[in-house]
C-alpha cells in the first residue's frame, strides 16, 4: 500500500505503478524560508482549491517558474487544517474523473503551509501578518464561497457583524472581509507595497464584490478614526492594490465514498473522508471533473508567475465578465441551481441521473439555448454554444462525478439573483427580446418557493440545504402548506420576496414574471406530485 507520507522521491516508480502522477519536484525545496518566501496566499482550503488551485501551481513549480509554495488559509473550519492538511504534511491526491470512465490520479505538494486563519489562532494569525507584510507578495486568490464576502443583509443594511468590526476597528476585526481588511492594513504600514487580490468564487463581478467590501470596511476605520485617509488611498490606487475579476469553472463534488474505494483496491492506503462538525466533508483526495476554465483579469500591479503556462486564460475586464456572464449567468450555473432545486424535490440522487430524466433535461436546454444564450455576448475565447453543447451532452451527464442536487441548493438565495436576475435585467432592457417569453426562469424561480416548504413531491418532510436566509424566507411563507388553493393568500406571502432587490436584483413585481411565477408557484402547490405533473407538462408543451 502506498500512502501521501511516502517518500515520493524515492518510490516514484511505485507510485507510478498504481498510476500516480508524482511531482517533478523536491517538496523541501519549496517550503517557505526567509530566502523563500510565497509570491501566492490563498484563502479557502476546501475541495475547489485542492482540485483547481493547487494544481495550476503544482504546474508552475513543475516549470520552474515559480520557486515557493502556495500558502493555504482556511477561515471556516479549523478541522480541515488540524485533520487533513497537517496530518499528510500538506499533501493530497487529485483524482480526475473523465468522462470515459478512466480515472488520472496525482500527487499534489504544491502547498508549503496551511493556516487556520483565525484569532483564537495566535500563531497562524500572526504567521499570515508575517506573510502579508513580504514584499515579495504577490497576488491572493480566494475560493471561500459567495457568504464569505457578505457585509450585507437582505434588505442591504451592514450586518451586525460588519459593523462590529467597524465600531471596533482592525484590532479586533474577525469576520472574513474584515480580518483581510486587517491584513492589508499591516501591508500598508510595512511599506504601502503593491498586491493583487483575485476572487476565483463563483459569482459574477466577484473582484467587485470583494473590492466593495474591503472599502466599505476601511471606511468605517478612517471615520471612526482608527486609520488615516492614507490607508483608503493605498485601497484605492490601482498601481497599488487591484482586485481583478475572475471566471471559474471545474465541478468539484464532495470526495466520493466510490472514489475512495476505487483508491484503496488499487492500493492507495489514504482515503478515510473527514465529515467536520461544520459539516465539511474533506479527504486526504479530491474528486473532480476534467473539463475546466479559469480566466483572469490581467491585473497584478506586483507581478505574478506566468499563469497562462498552466493553462489560466488571462485577459481584460470586459472580457472576464462576458466569460462570467456565459457562465455564470447563463450557460452553466442557472441549470445547475434549477436542477438542485427540482432534484432535491423529487429526491433525485446525483446530477447525472438527472440528465437521464427527460422533464429534467428539458427544463435545463430550454433554459439553456432558448432563453440564456440569446443574451450571452461571445467572450471570443470560449464559445458559448460549444461550451452549452459540452456541458449538456458530456459534463453534467458524466456518471463519475458524484454530485448531488442537495450540494448545489447550498446557499441559493445568494444565487437566484446573479443566477437569474442578470439575464432577466438583459431581457428588460433589450429591444430584441421580450421578458413576456421566458417560462423556464419562472418556473424555477417557483420550484425554490416549492423547495423552500420543505416538503418532497410525495409530500414528505425534505431536509434543506443551508442557507444564510433560510429561516427568514421560510418565515415569509409560513402557513402555506401543499393543497393551497387561495391565490391570495399565497400571493401576499411571495410578493414582498418577489420585490427583493436585494435576493433577485431587479424587483420582479414590476414585471410579468412575478404572475408566471405566481401560477407555476400554485400549480407545484396543488398535491402530492404536483412537482413531476407541472415539470411534465413543460415538457410536453415544448
Amino acid at each position: 500500500m502506498r500512502s501521501l507520507l511516502d517518500d515520493y522521491q524515492k518510490n516514484s516508480k511505485d507510485f507510478e505503478d498504481l498510476g500516480i502522477k508524482v511531482p517533478k519536484f523536491d517538496k523541501s525545496k519549496i517550503e517557505n524560508t526567509e530566502e523563500n518566501v510565497p509570491v501566492w496566499i490563498h484563502f479557502g482550503g476546501g475541495n475547489l482549491f485542492r482540485s483547481f488551485h493547487a494544481l495550476i501551481g503544482q504546474s508552475l513549480i513543475n516549470q520552474g517558474i515559480m520557486k515557493s509554495g502556495i500558502v493555504v488559509a482556511e477561515t471556516y473550519d479549523d478541522a480541515v487544517i488540524n485533520d487533513v492538511y497537517h496530518p499528510y504534511k500538506n499533501m493530497f491526491l487529485s483524482v480526475t474523473m473523465n468522462s470515459d470512465g478512466s480515472f488520472d490520479q496525482e500527487l499534489v505538494a504544491s502547498v508549503a503551509d496551511s493556516i487556520f486563519f483565525n484569532r483564537d489562532n495566535l500563531v497562524g494569525w500572526n504567521k499570515l501578518i508575517k506573510y502579508f507584510e513580504q514584499p515579495e507578495l504577490q497576488l491572493i486568490t480566494f475560493s471561500i464561497t459567495e457568504k464569505g464576502y457578505a457585509i450585507k443583509d437582505m434588505n442591504g443594511n451592514l450586518l451586525p457583524s460588519t459593523l462590529k468590526d467597524i465600531s471596533g476597528g482592525p484590532d479586533y476585526a474577525t469576520t472574513n472581509m474584515g480580518a483581510l481588511t486587517y491584513l492589508l492594513y499591516q501591508r500598508f504600514q510595512a511599506g504601502s507595497k503593491p498586491l493583487a487580490l483575485v476572487s476565483t468564487d463563483n459569482f459574477s463581478e466577484n473582484g467587485k464584490k470583494l473590492e466593495d467590501a474591503v472599502r466599505v470596511i476601511a471606511q468605517g476605520w478612517v471615520d471612526n478614526g482608527f486609520v488615516g485617509q492614507t490607508f483608503l488611498d493605498y485601497l484605492f490606487n490601482s498601481k497599488k492594490i487591484s482586485f481583478p475579476w475572475s471566471m471559474i469553472d471545474r465541478i468539484t463534488p464532495n470526495p466520493s465514498e466510490k472514489v475512495a474505494k476505487l483508491l484503496h483496491d488499487e492500493g492507495f492506503e489514504d482515503t478515510e473522508i473527514v465529515h467536520t462538525k461544520k459539516h465539511t466533508n474533506i479527504a486526504p483526495f479530491g474528486n473532480t471533473e476534467e473539463t475546466h476554465y479559469l480566466v483572469i483579469e490581467d491585473d497584478f500591479p506586483n507581478g505574478r508567475p506566468d499563469l497562462s503556462k498552466a493553462g489560466v486564460i488571462l485577459t481584460n475586464r470586459e472580457t472576464v465578465n462576458n466569460v462570467d456572464q456565459m457562465k455564470v449567468t447563463a450557460l452553466l450555473n442557472p441549470l445547475h441551481t434549477g436542477l438542485a432545486i427540482y432534484g432535491t424535490l423529487l429526491r433525485i440522487s446525483s446530477i447525472s441521473l438527472e440528465l437521464k430524466d427527460n422533464d429534467l433535461k428539458k427544463l435545463i436546454t430550454t433554459l439553456g439555448y432558448d432563453e440564456d444564450l440569446p443574451v450571452v455576448i461571445d467572450p471570443k475565447v470560449i464559445n458559448p454554444k460549444e461550451f452549452l453543447d459540452q456541458l449538456i451532452q458530456k459534463r453534467l451527464p458524466n456518471p463519475n462525478i458524484p454530485d448531488t442536487p442537495q450540494r448545489i441548493a447550498t446557499d441559493t438565495s445568494q444565487k437566484v439573483g446573479i443566477r437569474y436576475g442578470v439575464t432577466i435585467k438583459n431581457y428588460l432592457s433589450s429591444n430584441e427580446l421580450s421578458v413576456d417569453t421566458l417560462e423556464a426562469i419562472p418556473l424555477i424561480i417557483a420550484g425554490w418557493f416549492r423547495y423552500l416548504l420543505a416538503v418532497d413531491d410525495d409530500g414528505k418532510e425534505l431536509e434543506l440545504s443551508s442557507d444564510p436566509l433560510l429561516e427568514n424566507l421560510q418565515n415569509s411563507l409560513n402557513g402555506i402548506e401543499l393543497g393551497e388553493k387561495d391565490i391570495d393568500i399565497v400571493k401576499n406571502k411571495v410578493w414582498p420576496i418577489l420585490a427583493n432587490k436585494e435576493i433577485f436584483g431587479v424587483d420582479l413585481t414590476t414585471t410579468v414574471l412575478s404572475e408566471k411565477i405566481l401560477h407555476r408557484f400554485m400549480q407545484l402547490l396543488s398535491g402530492p406530485g404536483a412537482v413531476r405533473q407541472t415539470l411534465h407538462a413543460f415538457a410536453i408543451e415544448r
